[in-house]
């Protein structure tokens, strides 16, 4: 039995920026929270709360702290709530997050309707449709038809969408519309690390994916690898690994998503390479 590692597993940019903006806040300011978890890592998110840096879920649970906006990004009227109450603001919006609310806005302005290919309930996706106006479409299933009341269409992507499925919805709206314009707004760690993945999956008898199972990211990975053939878990620690899943399977391969840690990640490699050791000892 073999164990395949997938490069450039963990943390990304934006991600691991966001945590050190947070430490950071944690040390300047005395009293320190985020509006919503920093990132989508449940983890991660307890590791700070020891730190100081606890999340709320409302502006209205703000108490003269300082606030830290997590790498998600928030909605504008939030934003516009925040900047009346004269709080401290700690920006950590993932930069690219932030170049994908900017096109939203550019292309509404230039009279374009926005099609989104994402989550609509997605905290990155919330925050970017409080840029644009009504007129904007969602869509997470490209299967389902798309009512477009204009000639112009836009087409941007939460930034960790699947490139292929970004590709396929913009050939099915080249058919639908007079103009189309194409903002790739999806994250090249992002790109990057679904096409190691779906060629790791291809090459193995079994994928582990480890990160949240609230990380759109990470959900993403398990999502390509079990649509590569290969049975896949995933999982947020390595407690929930089950070994008896690796019974008659000679080649594994692991990956995480965008926001795990790397501490995490080590103690599944070193729980799966124990396993692997004594296996081989015993066969």
């Amino acid at each position: 039995m073999k164990l395949k590692i997938m490069e450039n597993s963990g943390f990304c940019f934006g991600v691991r920026r966001a945590i050190d903006i947070a430490k950071n806040a944690t040390k300047k300011y005395e009293k320190v929270v985020t509006l919503g978890p920093i990132i989508h890592n449940p983890q991660m998110v307890e590791y700070l709360r020891k730190k100081g840096l606890r999340y709320i879920n409302n502006i209205s649970e703000i108490n003269d702290e300082a606030v830290v906006i997590r790498s998600h990004g928030i909605t504008y009227d939030d934003y516009k709530k925040l900047k009346n109450m004269d709080v401290k603001i700690v920006d950590a919006t993932c930069p690219i997050v932030k170049k994908a609310q900017k096109f939203a806005q550019k292309l509404t302005k230039e009279g374009y309707q926005l099609v989104v290919l994402g989550d609509k309930y997605h905290p990155e996706v919330e925050a970017l449709l409080s840029y644009v106006d009504d007129s904007c479409i969602v869509v997470a299933d490209i299967d389902n038809d798309l009512e477009l009341n204009n000639d112009k269409v836009g087409l941007i992507a939460q930034t960790t969408q699947s490139e292929t499925k970004f590709e396929q919805l913009a050939y099915k709206l080249i058919s639908k519309t007079y103009e189309l314009r194409i903002v790739r707004t999806i994250c090249n760690a992002t790109k990057l690390r679904q096409e190691k993945t779906a060629k790791l999956a291809k090459k193995s008898d079994l994928m582990i994916v480890v990160g949240g199972k609230n990380s759109a990211n990470t959900t993403r990975l398990a999502e390509i690898s079990a649509e590569n053939g290969c049975e896949t878990h995933h999982i947020e620690v390595a407690n929930e690994i089950d070994f008896n899943w690796f019974k008659g399977k000679m080649k594994i391969g692991l990956t995480a998503g965008a926001s795990t840690p790397d501490w995490i990640i080590n103690k599944v490699k070193n729980n799966l390479k124990k396993y692997i050791e004594n296996e081989d000892k015993n066969s």
